[in-house]
């Protein structure tokens, strides 16, 4: 049985070929863009099985009627991919406060605008599959990347307590955790050469240096192998919250989450004095 998407962020990058794999087997796609211009030769090839919608998911209003558009022209809704995004790169002291206030209308409030659209009616149909674009971002923070980390951390955790949340409905998530990708707009993402930097500060220009070196030694994935395993995601039963996609950041993590826990293992004792003994008729209080 072909499934419907609905998928942000489709006319480049990951997006992109998450749209072309899934209208490549016979599914259909309600495809979201900021330019929809770039989606004409899929609706040349596919016709009415994809149906591009202009949208910016900043807009709140706009992506409640386009959700709710896709819905009413393929009927249902099945597979959601909060895809749209970008990386802010920039110091924590060179960042503005628009820098971080567009970060997060971006990749944090679009998402849950479109979590919040397509709740009722996967809830309706008792199923459904959101898809969280996240980044192996949202897992460790590195220097100059901090209104990026920002952003993805908060949607680990958000859409953690989305699954748990939705569970019951018979509703499905999975949280999407990309390295870099070779893509057709370049490797991404790029931390260097992405668009969104913010003013230099010299004094972090070392920072800027070792991050290029490390962000080239970084293998770069193929998005059409990407795409494909991400039909297995959709396609599986038991599919998982989260999933590493890319190698080059697994080895990474492994020490990082070994290091946190020797961290709290190593300061234990302090933690046990920081609890104190309250008296048990003391009103419990936290912070």
């Amino acid at each position: 049985m072909s499934k419907v998407w609905f998928v942000t962020g489709s006319s480049r990058g990951l997006g992109r070929n998450f749209v072309e794999a899934a209208l490549s087997r016979g599914d259909k796609v309600a495809a979201a863009a900021r330019n929809t211009g770039s989606l004409d030769e899929l609706v040349a090839a596919y016709g009415d099985a994809v149906l591009p919608l202009k949208l910016d998911v900043t807009d709140k209003a706009a992506v409640f009627e386009s959700v709710k558009r896709a819905k009413e022209h393929f009927g249902r809704l099945d597979v959601i991919v909060n895809n749209a995004g970008y990386a802010q790169m920039g110091a924590i002291e060179e960042l503005t406060e628009q820098h971080l206030r567009d970060q997060l209308e971006t990749n944090l409030y679009g998402a849950v605008w479109v979590i919040q659209a397509a709740l009722p009616y996967l809830r309706e149909q008792g199923a459904g599959h959101i898809i969280q674009l996240s980044s192996a971002a949202g897992l460790i923070a590195m220097p100059l990347g901090g209104a990026y980390h920002v952003s993805k951390w908060a949607l680990e955790a958000l859409n953690e307590s989305l699954a748990q949340e939705v569970a019951g409905f018979g509703i499905k998530v999975t949280v999407v955790e990309p390295g870099g990708f070779a893509t057709r707009s370049g490797k991404n993402p790029d931390p260097l050469n992405n668009g969104h930097m913010a003013e230099a500060n010299r004094v972090y220009d070392g920072l800027r240096q070792r991050l290029a070196q490390f962000a080239g030694r970084q293998p770069a994935g193929d998005p059409a192998a990407a795409a494909q395993a991400l039909l297995k995601i959709v396609d599986s039963d038991n599919p998982p919250l989260r999933v590493l996609f890319g190698q080059g950041f697994y080895p990474m993590l492994q020490q990082v989450y070994a290091d946190r826990l020797k961290t709290w293992a190593d300061w234990q004792d302090l933690s046990a004095e920081a609890h104190g003994r309250l008296d048990p008729r003391s009103e419990l209080s936290e912070t």
